[in-house]
């Protein structure tokens, strides 16, 4: 279940330099606005220790950490919804969250499109392109339904009325996500993949001097979206792309050390990001590879075994469970054994973060 991210922000937020710190993918960075002609799509590793200290004890042939899929949009722009300009919108549809870059640094080779440094008001630039776009999806919704409706369709009708409720607080230049429906009712808009109905990241983009307590841009952001609730990191993105240069992992430390940081600021971003979908890691273990795998937070171990493979929900029998911490403190499966640490579980057991899994299916 590899995690999809959609990077947004103005044209010169910073976007592209984040992308490439936390991509295999590199792509091509500019010192002017516009200049992107298509979205970027790149991979990165999730780091998690866990696995380096699970394979000092298995000694695998390899290991492999889980992944995130990052769609790196074009900068858009004030009323480009209305334009080929924001054409890219299209693009993030299909993600799980939006990693929002806002700019909080000046750079006089760098001119704002704006005029000027304000990150509240890019902000509310790119929701109101992204609410433009989503209003117009809805609208059309409400057309087709609304004919099935007068037809004397209850379920039509019930989708119109939440379709409605969806329209008003979009045109009152408000987000899908903070409408008030019911969770249940939200089933009416899974099939247009609003933008704004997804959850968001903001990352607040900062010079290298601001990099481990942010700035004036970034503490006046803050404030001005605390009734969101939302998820915010300070990143200074240049400063990263310089250490995502290094190639010598020892390197990378000593210039982390340096700016005052304990790890690279894309760790906190995939962090926040886990956080902010309700994701959480396993792990399966052998002599072959150590691996990570991520499921939502909530999976029962039989759905845990179909992210594996398809065939392992469908034959699944039982799985044998390890604690993380019983496994790296006993030293191997065989002592986890001896010591009642390996749990026989079966269809309703509950994934927890962190546990060793080995399937036991049959098809």
């Amino acid at each position: 279940m590899p995690l999809k991210c959609g990077i947004i922000g103005l044209s010169g937020s910073g976007k592209t330099s984040l992308f490439n710190c936390i991509s295999s993918n590199r792509a091509e960075t500019h010192q002017a606005a516009f200049t992107a002609t298509k979205s970027n799509l790149g991979t990165m590793n999730v780091p998690d220790p866990r696995l380096y200290e699970i394979d000092k004890l298995i000694h695998a042939a390899k290991i492999v950490p889980t992944t995130i899929e990052m769609v790196d949009i074009p900068g858009l722009s004030k009323g480009g919804s209305h334009t080929d300009g924001n054409k890219f919108l299209a693009d993030i549809r299909n993600v799980d969250a939006l990693i929002h870059v806002i700019r909080c640094f000046d750079d006089p080779n760098l001119p704002h499109i704006e005029g000027s440094i304000d990150p509240v008001r890019d902000k509310e630039i790119v929701d109101l392109e992204l609410q433009v776009r989503d209003l117009e999806l809805v609208d059309r919704k409400i057309q087709r339904t609304d004919k099935i409706a007068k037809g004397g369709d209850k379920d039509a009708k019930k989708c119109v009325e939440v379709l409605q409720v969806y329209k008003n607080h979009l045109e009152s230049f408000q987000s899908a996500r903070t409408a008030d429906v019911y969770e249940e009712d939200k089933k009416h808009i899974s099939d247009i993949a609003l933008l704004t109905d997804k959850p968001v990241l903001y990352v607040l983009n900062v010079d290298d001097n601001a990099a481990v307590n942010g700035n004036a841009y970034s503490a006046r952001f803050i404030q001005a979206i605390q009734s969101e609730n939302a998820e915010v990191i300070i990143v200074a993105g240049k400063l990263e792309s310089e250490i995502a240069e290094l190639e010598q992992e020892e390197d990378r430390k000593i210039f982390l050390s340096d700016a005052g940081l304990d790890e690279p600021g894309v760790n906190r971003l995939v962090r926040a990001a886990f956080h902010l979908l309700d994701l959480q890691n396993f792990f399966t273990a052998g002599p072959k590879e150590v691996r990570a795998w991520t499921i939502r937070k909530g999976m029962t171990a039989p759905q845990a075994a179909g992210v594996i493979h398809s065939d392992l929900e469908r034959g699944f029998i039982r799985a044998e469970v390890m604690k993380y911490a019983d496994f790296i403190a006993l030293g191997s499966e065989h002592a986890c054994r001896d010591k009642g640490k390996l749990f026989i579980e079966g269809k309703n057991y509950v994934v927890d973060d962190g546990d060793i899994l080995h399937i036991r299916f049959n098809v």
